[in-house]
């Protein structure tokens, strides 16, 4: 592959974006902070890619030690896509982007895409402790890892395992918390988040319901 083209300034930051700062490049990143996702998967949940785009930067992100390629076993026998240690560490960037993005979401567009996953990285924002929890959305469900310093921070459906909470928001307070007007705790204290489970996070959460 040719070498990437470079900012050549002596500055971390202009390194680092050497390195994510094209187009769709973190929100691959994004996909697979779920762990190992398959080429149709990635390309199903990140719309309007090119099928040439996202081949491009996964071979980037392979080049530079950000992600692999690997197949999976029979009976998957498929090839996924999944994050090195030097990819999961975009997380707290990640967290910081959607932090700062918060003021730029205002309503859903009638032209906007959404996943139910999408909303895994501001609920983890909001979490604390550790422990499994499920996610069950009109959209559908996923699972988070909270507190987990290695492995995926959040998985596709309903968890692997008996989770420590279980959390049944509407997409609309989703969207209010993914746009910074309100907080975890208030969503739960008001009822717009149902929580069930007997894990330190449920019990953290049902202690929220008290002002």
């Amino acid at each position: 592959m040719p070498p990437r083209r470079s900012y050549d300034q002596y500055c971390s930051a202009a390194r680092a974006l050497d390195l994510v700062g094209d187009r769709w490049t973190l929100l691959i990143v994004r996909e697979l902070l779920g762990g190992p996702r398959r080429y149709t998967d990635l390309h199903a949940d990140l719309p309007g890619v090119s099928t040439d785009v996202l081949a491009s930067r996964l071979k980037d992100m392979e080049r530079d030690g950000l992600a692999t390629r690997r197949r999976l076993p029979p009976p998957g026998a498929a090839f996924v896509y999944e994050l090195t240690r030097r990819g999961t560490e975009l997380l707290p960037v990640l967290q910081a982007l959607g932090t700062w993005g918060e003021a730029e979401l205002g309503a859903r567009r009638p032209t906007d895409a959404v996943r139910a996953h999408w909303f895994a990285l501001p609920l983890l924002r909001s979490l604390e402790g550790e422990g499994l929890v499920e996610v069950r959305l009109d959209e559908g469900e996923f699972h988070l890892h909270v507190g987990a310093e290695e492995g995926p921070a959040y998985g596709d459906g309903p968890a692997p395992g008996e989770p420590d909470a279980r959390l049944t928001p509407d997409s609309g307070t989703c969207e209010t918390l993914a746009r910074g007007e309100s907080t975890l705790a208030h969503a739960v204290r008001d009822g717009r988040i149902g929580v069930t489970g007997d894990g330190s996070v449920a019990e953290a959460l049902r202690e929220a319901r008290t002002p």
